[in-house]
C-alpha cells in the first residue's frame, strides 16, 4: 500500500497533485490528476487542459488514495520513473 514513507517506489501517474511551489510562478498552484510522467517533468490534467511541470525547483502535494496528503521536493522525483521505483526498492534491503 502506497504511504507517505514509500511514496517514491510507487507509480505517481494516478494520483491528484498541487503545485505548491515552483520556480516558474505561474506554475504554483496547479492542480489535477498526474497522467504522465518523464524524467524530468510530471504531466498534469485539469481544468480542461494538460500542463507539464518541471519537477527541478518544484514542490508537489500528492493526495494518495486514502486521502493522506504528503508534500515531496520535486528535486527527489529527477530521473526516469522507473529508475526511482527500482533504486528505492535495492534500497530498501540495506
Amino acid at each position: 500500500m502506497i504511504s507517505p514513507q514509500n511514496v517514491l517506489r510507487h507509480e505517481l501517474i494516478g494520483l491528484d497533485v498541487l503545485v505548491v511551489r515552483a520556480g516558474n510562478p505561474g506554475h504554483t498552484g496547479v492542480k489535477g490528476r498526474i497522467v504522465d510522467e518523464t524524467r524530468n517533468t510530471l504531466v498534469i490534467s485539469g481544468e480542461s487542459r494538460l500542463k507539464r511541470i518541471p519537477k527541478k525547483f518544484s514542490v508537489f502535494r500528492l493526495t494518495l488514495p486514502d486521502g493522506v496528503l504528503v508534500e515531496i521536493d520535486g528535486t527527489v522525483l529527477v530521473m526516469a520513473p522507473e529508475k526511482r521505483i527500482n533504486l528505492h526498492l535495492k534500497n530498501r534491503g540495506k
